[in-house]
């Protein structure tokens, strides 16, 4: 009598991934890489509904302001000192402002985001570009006056707004805009609420 040998193999069943309820096909919902039952799934979604609702909620714009423009200082001096040091205009340094300036905002805001956090890091990231090229020709400007001999100075904080439009007005070329335009971007982006794909 010839032995037969008998394997059976019993398929393993698909468990949702939150309280490990067995789910038959038509039960399960993928999200990601994981499978969960619908009743976990909605709880879930709503957790992290509520969670991103809550990042732009109760924001201490206060505290915030004071992270944007700490940002915004220490970008804007940075370029200036590299400039002093280097006796070159490196553009392209002064794009730091607008990571500065972006993540002091969202730091100092305990890490909430919202659209009033976007226009607060847009306008000290535009703001303090503006000092900086101030602060970089005003730095030129006294060279050149040195060597003339001349007595007078332009100084910080200037005494008017025309002598700081002035400033700045005197060589805000092409590239000084497409500097301002990734400040404001990067600023911009970086404490941006986060959305959510549609279900």
């Amino acid at each position: 009598m010839a032995d037969v040998n008998e394997s059976t193999t019993t398929p393993t069943a698909t468990r949702c991934g939150r309280c490990q309820a067995a789910l038959t096909e038509r039960e399960q919902v993928t999200a990601g890489d994981r499978v969960f039952c619908r009743t976990c799934y909605d709880i879930l979604k709503l957790q992290v509904r509520t969670g991103v609702a809550a990042m732009s909620q109760d924001i201490n714009y206060p505290i915030a302001a004071i992270g944007a423009i700490l940002g915004g200082v220490v970008g804007a001096l940075a370029w200036w000192g590299l400039t002093v040091l280097t006796k070159i205009g490196f553009g392209l340094v002064a794009v730091v402002i607008g990571l500065l300036v972006g993540h002091g905002t969202l730091r100092f805001a305990g890490g909430k985001r919202s659209l009033g956090l976007q226009v607060l890091a847009v306008a000290v990231g535009a703001l303090s570009f503006l000092v900086a090229v101030y602060l970089v020709n005003m730095t030129f400007f006294n060279e050149a006056l040195a060597q003339r001999g001349e007595a007078w100075r332009v100084g910080f904080p200037p005494p008017s707004i025309n002598v700081f439009y002035r400033v700045i007005a005197a060589n805000f070329g092409i590239m000084k805009l497409v500097f301002l335009g990734i400040i404001v971007y990067e600023a911009w982006f970086i404490p941006r609420p986060i959305k959510l794909a549609a279900p």
